[in-house]
């Protein structure tokens, strides 16, 4: 279809990591393996934390709710980048490629929400250790979750919003393995100067809220830490922390990489790598960081493999 002297886009390619055939099959067979580890490795954190009351704490909640972020996370970029592996210059519906960035952006926003949530449950937990049950009932840590998956939906529908008022003209073709939204943006043949501005401003203010609370948090820890004048409730307090701490180090880096800084001083091959990161390899390594750092997750896997085997 024609709008003036445009063609208008009903449908983008994606041109993926490489063209190269035999990377694309290697490609495919490392990514294959690192997503269904994904999926394995989120699901077990999720049943474990189900089937053993001990792990029935806000704490243990937040990492259940993070492992379900992690798994719609990547299943919302890799399998496309599968099929994208296997078919060269894979075509997507333009409406199938805004809908693709909309998840992207509403469980990227979650994983910020509930990591700031965790700092704060380890902030009452070593700070306020009396105050602990009021200040993480039952209500507080629903709502802290479902502010966690508000905040990710209504991110998203700003994304969504900003995209249907854009009309894609020619190339329509896509320099990366998915729709992210500057790349959408360049195919567009309206005026982008506003669409451009409104999700950066909401993704930098969940940003700066997020990484605010998450480092607050800290830094009273950290204080609170210092003055403990046991080294066992030293190291134990630390050891609490490690975990997430890697986690947030791992996850904003990348994003603030991405989102914060000037487009002219990395590559769009840099932009892929990074990219593959947040979305591919972290919510891999996520429930790898909290299993083996974790000595309650590790005894009850223990216990679970121990069920399994005597059954």
């Amino acid at each position: 279809m024609e709008v003036g002297n445009h063609t208008i886009v009903t449908e983008v390619i994606l041109l993926g990591l490489t063209e190269d055939p035999t990377l694309r099959v290697l490609f495919f067979v490392v990514f294959l393996g690192i997503y269904v580890v994904t999926l394995i490795g989120n699901i077990s954190i999720i049943t474990l934390i189900r089937s053993f009351s001990h792990l029935h704490t806000p704490m243990y909640l937040f990492l259940s709710h993070l492992a379900f972020v992690d798994i719609g996370y990547s299943t919302s970029v890799t399998p496309i980048m599968l099929v994208g592996f296997l078919r060269h210059k894979l075509a997507l519906l333009v409406a199938g490629c805004e809908a693709q960035l909309c998840f992207v952006v509403m469980f990227g926003t979650a994983e910020c929400f509930l990591l700031a949530a965790m700092a704060y449950d380890h902030y009452v937990a070593i700070c306020l250790p009396l105050l602990y049950s009021t200040h993480m009932s039952s209500r507080v840590c629903v709502l802290l979750v479902g502010v966690s998956y508000l905040g990710g939906c209504v991110n998203a529908w700003t994304f969504a919003s900003c995209l249907l008022t854009l009309s894609f003209c020619g190339p329509n073709q896509v320099d990366h393995f998915f729709c992210d939204f500057s790349p959408l943006l360049k195919l567009s043949c309206s005026d982008v100067s506003t669409v451009e501005i409104i999700p950066s401003i909401s993704s930098g203010s969940i940003i700066v809220v997020t990484v605010s609370v998450i480092a607050l948090s800290y830094i009273c820890i950290l204080s609170t830490i210092l003055k403990m004048r046991s080294t066992e409730g030293r190291h134990k307090a630390f050891s609490t922390c490690t975990s997430h701490l890697t986690t947030v180090t791992l996850y904003y880096g990348t994003i603030t990489f991405i989102y914060v800084m000037p487009k002219s001083s990395y590559s769009s091959d840099q932009n892929k790598v990074l990219s593959l990161f947040y979305t591919v390899v972290i919510p891999m390594l996520n429930p790898l960081i909290y299993s083996l750092r974790n000595r309650d997750v590790k005894e009850a896997l223990r216990k679970h493999i121990q069920r399994k085997t005597c059954s």
